[in-house]
């Protein structure tokens, strides 16, 4: 436990939160808010595509690995500048949706919406990089443990928070408030140190192929040649890295079963609080049992997640997530079966759900981690995340739909079904004898 008392360690717990913080204001905490307003299901469920970005950030990703930002990368380094200009912008995103007024224009809040998820896709991509950089790989499940605990923290805020400041003083009050706690993340930027990133004899050799391509390509002008060096060195040898250390057959069974592994969590999120508030729950309900006692178990599901992972080992604890997640969601079926709101039922549900994906968050996040490269770290762990969000931002955006089609006890069945095929991937990857591909 000393471990979690490094500077490093309380650092990560600080820009946990502020990755968590704009994440439940785009989803759904703006969804409770849009449903309060009258707007149709459909048209929710839509608008969670604008967490496409979040997929997509492996576009720019590149950028945010090799491009010096003017006089921020100078004075705060390489990391911390790019995660400074996503924090400003995650504010002033927030400032902006505080003065939205989505019962008049919808347009306006949905990209107000895409704005802020912009920079928080981001900061994620410079923070998953600091975070990977600034620890060795045996302190890699700890800091995923205390990235893990700020972000939950967050999500109460973003979410309880926002609710009952909502409750009391309106939803314009509400996000001005959580544009004020972005100054947290800006503060343990400034504050925190650059890290040194490590470079493998691998990731050497696939840099080969920049000087290479210079070579034969001399003829060229400079600025094309700059152009062509730094489109292989940020976007071909971080994927030849990866094919490199893995038979072409597992890394594609990596690869989806990374992006089916939490498919069900996203495709319930835009949702959860419209079921809420079609049960009869009131704001003040949601905050306290959802959002404040759920998260709050949530807590302690990452401070147990690391020994859990320990325990069992990765393969073991994502198979435990996995089965805890058609559980969970099988809950929400059974609540949406009663005639009326039931504060117990809902508390017990939620306490599973939170407990489950505070562990599988948290082992994919090691899992993720113990596949990438330092050399490439920003660009492939962007990639890996983007992989494991695709499936689920695609299908969330018709949940709506489905919601309409089925009703609440059939949507949640069908989200249950979600959970089966990372496990059936799983399972396949460990038969074909692929455990040693797995961190």
């Amino acid at each position: 436990m000393l471990v979690y008392r490094q500077p490093r360690m309380l650092a990560m717990l600080c820009l946990g939160f502020s990755s968590g913080l704009p994440f439940y204001l785009i989803y759904q905490t703006l969804t409770a808010w849009l449903r309060q307003e009258g707007i149709a299901r459909g048209t929710i469920g839509m608008l969670a595509w604008v967490g496409l970005i979040y997929t997509l950030k492996f576009a720019w990703s590149p950028a945010v690995d090799r491009v010096r930002l003017p006089l921020l990368t100078r004075f705060l380094g390489r990391r911390r500048s790019w995660l400074l200009l996503a924090q400003v912008g995650i504010v002033l995103g927030l400032l902006n949706l505080s003065a939205v007024h989505p019962a008049q224009n919808v347009l306006h809040v949905a990209l107000g919406a895409l704005f802020l998820a912009l920079c928080a896709a981001t900061q994620d991509i410079a923070l998953d990089a600091w975070r990977i950089e600034s620890a060795p790989d045996e302190q890699q499940g700890a800091m995923a443990a205390a990235y893990q605990l700020g972000f939950r923290v967050a999500l109460i805020a973003g979410s309880a928070g926002a609710l009952g400041i909502a409750d009391v003083a309106g939803w314009h009050a509400a996000y001005a408030t959580m544009a004020g706690l972005g100054g947290i993340g800006i503060l343990t930027t400034l504050l925190s140190r650059e890290p040194v990133p490590g470079s493998g004899h691998g990731s050497l050799q696939h840099e080969e192929r920049v000087r290479q391509w210079l070579e034969r390509n001399a003829h060229l002008p400079q600025w094309l040649r700059d152009a062509g060096a730094g489109f292989i060195g940020a976007v071909v040898c971080p994927l030849t890295d990866f094919l490199g250390r893995f038979h072409l057959s597992t890394a594609l069974l990596l690869v989806a079963f990374i992006g089916c592994y939490r498919m069900a969590e996203f495709v319930v999120g835009p949702m959860a609080n419209p079921f809420y508030i079609d049960h009869g729950y009131t704001l003040g309900q949601i905050a306290t049992v959802v959002k404040t006692i759920g998260l709050v178990v949530s807590l302690f599901g990452v401070v147990f997640a690391g020994a859990i992972i320990a325990r069992l080992g990765i393969v073991r604890a994502m198979l435990l997530g996995g089965c805890l997640m058609v559980c969970a969601n099988l809950g929400f079926m059974l609540l949406a079966f009663t005639h009326g709101p039931t504060l117990l039922g809902l508390g017990l549900v939620n306490g599973l759900d939170n407990l489950t994906y505070a562990l599988s968050g948290t082992v994919l996040i090691a899992f993720l981690s113990g596949l990438t490269s330092t050399r490439y770290t920003a660009t492939q762990y962007a990639l890996f995340s983007s992989f494991y969000a695709i499936p689920g931002k695609v299908l969330e955006g018709l949940s709506g739909f489905v919601v309409d089609a089925v009703g609440y006890p059939g949507f949640f069945m069908y989200t249950a079904a979600l959970a089966l095929p990372a496990l059936l991937l799983l399972w396949v990857l460990t038969r074909r004898g692929r455990r040693a591909a797995l961190p």
